[in-house]
C-alpha cells in the first residue's frame, strides 16, 4: 500500500506558521526559565546538597518517557561531577530492581504532572525503606510533590511551546536545567576540581585537556653525572628508550644529552682531532635545557613542544629538581595533541 504524499510547497503563510511554531518553543522555555531564575530558592538547594554530601549513598534518578530520558542525563552529569549516581526505570524497579536502592540513597523522581502512575507506585516502598525523596515537577501540589522532602518545581506560563501543546518541550528543558542546578550546587559545595573532572573522564577529549604533566611523566627517566663518559651516556639513553638522558649533579639539572647533541659533539671532535671516547657528558650536553613544572597542564606543555620544535621536556618539582621527562609521544598517546 502506498502512503499518501503531502504537498510540501512552501507558501508565505506556511513559512510564517513554521517560524511562529519555532519561536513559540523558544518563548515558552525562556519565559519559564525567567520565572525560575526569579523564584529560585537557594535554601532548598542547600538542604538537598548538604543531605547528599553527608549521606553514604548515591543519588538515584527515576522517570518515565521523556522525563526518564532527562533523568538519565541528570544522573550522568551528577556522576561525572563527583556525585555517585545511577538511573533506574520505575517499571523495572517495581519488578525487582528496587533492590539496587538502599536506605542510604537519595532518590530524585521526575514527573511533569507529578501524577505519573509508575512513579507514584514507587513511593510506598521508598518511604518504608526510609529513603529521602526529591521531586522535579511542575506541580508542587501533586501527589509526588507533596510526598517529596525536596520539591524542585517550575512553572510553564506559555505551556510546552508545542504547536499542539502536547509533546513535552518546555517541561523537559526546565527539568534538565533543574538537574544542572543541582549538579552545579553540589560541585561547588563539595569542592569538586578540574583534577577530579579529569579523573572521571580519562578516555575523553575533555579529560585529555585537563591532564597535568605529572600524569604523563617518565619518572624513571635516565640520568648521568657530568663526568660520565660517552659510552655511559649512550648506555643510559639506550636503557631509557627516550632518545635522551638528563645530566644531574647533586639532584640539580645541569643539562640534557640527546641524539642530536651526540652527533654534533662527534662532528666537533672530528674537526678538532679529538678522540670521541674522551668526551664527557658535560662536553656533550645542552646546558640550561627547557624545563617545565610538573604541575603545568599538559595542553600548555604541548604548545612549547610545537613552538620550540622539540621532542621532550624535563619536568621539575616545586624545589626545582628534575622529577621526570615528558615526551611528545606521551602527549600524542593521551590525545592531548
Amino acid at each position: 500500500m502506498t502512503m499518501p504524499t503531502r504537498d510540501l510547497t512552501l507558501d508565505d503563510s506556511s513559512l510564517e506558521q513554521r517560524r511562529d511554531a519555532a519561536l513559540q518553543v523558544v518563548k515558552a522555555a525562556s519565559n519559564a526559565l525567567a520565572i525560575l531564575q526569579q523564584s529560585l530558592d537557594t535554601r532548598i538547594l542547600e538542604s538537598w546538597t548538604q543531605h547528599v554530601l553527608q549521606s553514604k549513598g548515591r543519588v538515584v534518578l527515576a522517570g518515565v518517557g521523556k522525563s526518564g530520558l532527562i533523568a538519565r542525563k541528570i544522573s550522568a552529569t551528577l556522576a561525572s561531577t563527583g556525585c555517585p549516581s545511577f538511573f533506574i526505570h520505575p517499571g523495572d524497579a517495581l519488578h525487582g530492581d528496587l533492590g539496587m536502592v538502599t536506605s542510604h540513597d537519595t532518590v530524585l523522581l521526575l514527573s511533569n504532572s507529578g501524577e505519573t502512575e509508575e512513579v507514584l507506585r514507587l513511593l510506598p516502598s521508598l518511604l518504608r525503606m526510609g529513603v529521602e525523596i526529591g521531586a522535579i515537577t511542575a506541580k508542587a501540589s501533586s501527589r509526588l510533590g507533596q510526598a517529596a522532602k525536596w520539591c524542585f518545581s517550575y512553572q510553564l506560563p506559555e505551556g510546552e511551546g508545542c504547536p499542539l501543546d502536547f509533546a513535552p518541550m518546555a517541561s523537559t528543558t526546565l527539568q534538565l536545567v533543574w538537574g544542572d542546578i543541582l549538579a552545579a550546587h553540589h560541585m561547588v559545595s563539595s569542592g569538586f576540581t578540574l583534577e577530579g573532572f579529569a579523573a572521571f573522564h580519562p578516555g575523553g577529549a575533555l579529560g585529555a585537556k585537563l591532564l597535568k604533566c605529572s600524569d604523563l611523566l617518565h619518572t624513571n627517566a635516565p640520568e648521568v653525572a657530568p663526568e660520565a663518559t660517552l659510552i655511559q651516556a649512550l648506555e643510559a639513553m639506550t636503557s631509557g628508550k627516550l632518545g635522551m638522558t638528563m645530566v644531574v649533579r647533586d639532584g640539580r639539572l645541569e643539562g640534557v644529552v640527546s641524539d642530536g647533541d651526540i652527533r654534533r659533539a662527534l662532528e666537533r671532535a672530528e674537526k678538532a682531532s679529538v678522540n670521541p671516547l674522551s668526551l664527557k657528558a658535560e662536553d656533550l650536553m645542552t646546558r640550561n635545557p627547557i624545563s617545565v613544572p610538573s604541575s603545568m597542564m599538559a595542553i600548555e606543555a604541548s604548545r612549547i613542544f610545537e613552538t620550540r620544535k622539540i621532542t621532550f621536556l624535563v619536568a621539575t618539582d616545586p624545589d626545582g629538581k628534575p622529577c621526570g621527562v615528558l615526551h611528545v609521544h606521551d602527549l600524542l598517546a593521551a590525545k592531548v595533541i
